[in-house]
């Protein structure tokens, strides 16, 4: 790690923090991309399967009649 120091103390700032950050998305920005994707497409699809079980729940509670106020305090 050290040696990685060495070679950026002698450059300049705009290099460090400009370049080589460009640099990185260019290479690897297929890949950053990718994961970012899939992350917020799991975030979606859990969602998606909670809003589905949620309305499932009501449904089946509507028309078994369980919706209706029962002295035993179940919901």
């Amino acid at each position: 790690m050290d040696g990685i120091r060495q070679i950026f103390a002698g450059m300049p700032w705009w290099v460090k923090w400009v370049a080589v950050p460009l640099l990185v998305l260019f290479v690897f920005g297929g890949v950053i991309t990718s994961i970012i994707g899939a992350l917020i497409g799991f975030v979606f699809k859990l969602l998606l399967l909670a809003a589905l079980v949620g309305g499932l729940i009501f449904v089946v509670k509507k028309f078994t009649g369980g919706g209706a106020k029962s002295s035993s305090g179940e919901w």
